[in-house]
């Protein structure tokens, strides 16, 4: 890795915590050179632009939730398990494997929904990527019997999508976790009873 490469990773691995706990917006230049301890001109030496940083933060944070995601799906044997793991995202040990500032997705889909069109796009390939991921297993599960015949597997999906998701979000914004694992352990059953 040449010394431009580890100064751009350093610099996304320092932001990457600030634009999911700020968002776009909130996240300033001041806060990524406090981030990083390098100057206006070492960031965007580096970079083009704030929305580079960005997005290659978004990245980032994705990449992380992804590979603990991947992780804990390996370790499951059943695909009933494997539908289970964005679950249990609300024990306090499960949460230190997630980004600082809690789900990429959510955090960068509430802010650029309207305002920020390359934010999400991400937002909207990586919803689509889990969306795509969720209905293989679903199907496979169907294949080995595991899960009933006849199931509709998008309707599924989406359900358990909104589901974790909106979980989150009623947790974050309230600051209330039982809220959150209330409906993790309603969208638990939901998987159960496929």
């Amino acid at each position: 890795m040449s010394k431009a490469e580890k100064t751009r990773q350093f610099i996304v691995e320092k932001t990457a915590p600030i634009f999911n706990t700020k968002g776009f917006a909130g996240t300033s230049l001041s806060d990524m050179t406090t981030a990083t301890g390098l100057t206006k001109g070492s960031i965007y030496g580096n970079f083009a632009s704030k929305d580079e940083v960005a997005l290659a933060s978004f990245d980032y944070n994705l990449r992380k939730l992804r590979g603990y995601i991947q992780g804990e799906e390996d370790k499951a044997t059943t695909i009933k398990d494997k539908l289970k793991v964005r679950t249990r995202v609300f024990s306090d040990e499960q949460l230190t494997a997630y980004p600082v500032g809690g789900c990429p997705l959510l955090n960068t889909a509430t802010e650029a929904d309207d305002t920020h069109p390359d934010l999400r796009k991400r937002v909207v390939d990586a919803l689509e990527s889990w969306k795509e991921k969720t209905m293989e297993m679903i199907a496979q599960g169907i294949s080995n019997k595991e899960i009933a015949a006849g199931t509709n597997v998008e309707q599924v999906t989406l359900t358990l999508m909104s589901m974790i998701e909106g979980a989150i979000m009623i947790s974050r914004t309230t600051g209330k976790k039982h809220y959150g694992r209330s409906v993790m352990e309603v969208a638990q059953q939901y998987i159960d009873s496929l």
